[in-house]
């Protein structure tokens, strides 16, 4: 497992992005996995730049193209803006108030263990109740 911690823009803070190369989900995604909970976290607020491309690349042992396409569906979801020249930045529609939901997912958490639901099954429900 590789384990890194990301400066941001401000260098008061930081983002602690972990990525398992034997970890079934590919790099990519584990990647924009790390930059997501950072955002509903409140680790990266809106307009926050992310590290460039190139940099996070060399920091993390990975090919800049794996964090070019985490960025991009990051982008493609709303929460990061790309722009040639200046790299990615939090979206400002990614300022939210997240604490709501975690309140709720604890709750979902805590009933899924009481009920002895895996996570497939869980997941399974949230699809079917809409959840793309």
């Amino acid at each position: 497992m590789w384990v890194v911690l990301v400066e941001l823009e401000q260098y008061a803070d930081g983002m602690l992005i972990r990525l398992d190369p034997r970890a079934g989900a590919p790099l990519f995604a584990q990647l924009a996995d790390a930059v997501r909970l950072a955002v509903v976290r409140g680790d990266a607020v809106a307009g926050e730049r992310l590290p460039p491309a190139r940099e996070l690349a060399a920091s993390l042992d990975i090919n800049v193209h794996t964090v070019l396409r985490a960025y991009q569906e990051l982008r493609d979801e709303g929460l990061v803006e790309l722009r040639r020249g200046r790299g990615a930045t939090v979206a400002a529609s990614a300022a939210q108030n997240y604490e709501p939901l975690r309140v709720a997912l604890r709750a979902v958490v805590a009933e899924t263990t009481r009920l002895g639901l895996s996570a497939a099954a869980v997941t399974a429900l949230l699809r079917e109740e809409g959840l793309p």
